[in-house]
């Protein structure tokens, strides 16, 4: 990752201010280890987690953005319990960014439909599959895709925005760990933590 971080974390803004560049970078650097984070959440008594394409990460608004198929079991699933985590590491950089918040899903809205706008036909070919996400099948060669019409499949395009409250950074280094959160419930507040 073609970033410049630093070497060391002395103050406690150089983390916030580096999560933001990876973050930022991640969404369109699909090289990054951080362009595809895993969302996990409780679905009933379990833990569900996922991995999903970063599509959008601004700080100033708290929120990220993922896409998904409106047809997906998850979609139900954050109606009915919208608490989530969304989690990533790269071993390259030694960097973990864990964020907690609240996904909402948007379905055939303005967010809905800025994000199809800017998504490539590639990315919209995904939705055209028939039959939805995780759906048991007998033979998953029925449901390759052959000839589709790219803008059909926005009848089952998702987006999902997640808003967070907390963003924790951890740094590993031989010579002394680094970790801090940042937390925005009453105000903003920040803290070192025990690596």
């Amino acid at each position: 990752m073609e970033i410049n971080l630093p070497d060391n974390y002395c103050k406690l803004e150089d983390t916030l201010t580096s999560a933001d560049k990876i973050l930022t970078k991640a969404v369109d650097d699909s090289k990054t280890l951080f362009h595809t984070m895993v969302v996990s959440s409780l679905d009933g008594e379990k833990i569900s987690s996922r991995v999903m394409v970063l599509r959008e990460f601004n700080l100033e608004e708290r929120k990220m953005r993922f896409h998904t198929d409106y047809r997906a079991p998850k979609i139900q699933h954050f109606s009915n319990n919208s608490t989530a985590t969304v989690l990533g590491y790269d071993p390259e950089i030694k960097i973990q960014i864990k964020l907690q918040g609240k996904i909402t899903p948007h379905y055939n809205d303005e967010s809905t439909k800025l994000a199809w706008d800017g998504s490539t036909p590639r990315s919209k070919k995904c939705y055209s599959v028939k039959g939805g996400s995780t759906k048991e099948i007998h033979d998953p060669k029925d449901f390759d895709i052959g000839d589709f019409e790219v803008e059909e499949g926005y009848k089952n395009f998702s987006v999902l925005i997640f808003s967070f409250d907390t963003l924790e950074f951890l740094y590993l280094k031989s010579s002394g760990h680094r970790r801090a959160i940042h937390k925005w419930n009453n105000g903003y507040e920040s803290s070192w933590l025990v690596p």
